[in-house]
């Protein structure tokens, strides 16, 4: 278990999760590798990005997150991750 006292299984969650056939839970890492037009057809496309942060997120997200914004998906910084999700999916976080 971890410090936050959450044991947090992502793959049972996705398996959990309705999803229209294709759409998905993708997790992969911001380093500077991933073009952003990757990421922005992956939200278009319905799915929900959590990418681990590995360097300075301002310089990493400069070209994806207005990106994002205008095709109207959404992100939030939490911990050390960045999570996108597309229009439709709202990321919650009043609980933070």
């Amino acid at each position: 278990m971890s410090n936050s006292g959450f044991d947090l299984d992502l793959r049972t969650a996705e398996k959990e999760m309705d999803f229209v056939d294709g759409e998905r839970v993708m997790l992969g890492v911001l380093d500077g590798t991933t073009p952003a037009a990757e990421r922005i057809a992956a939200i278009e496309h319905g799915n929900v990005l959590v990418l681990a942060i590995d360097g300075d997120l301002n310089e990493l997200a400069a070209d994806l997150a207005p990106a994002v914004k205008q095709c109207g998906g959404n992100l939030v910084h939490f911990r050390k991750f960045l999570i996108i999700s597309p229009p439709d999916i709202e990321i919650d976080t009043s609980e933070l």
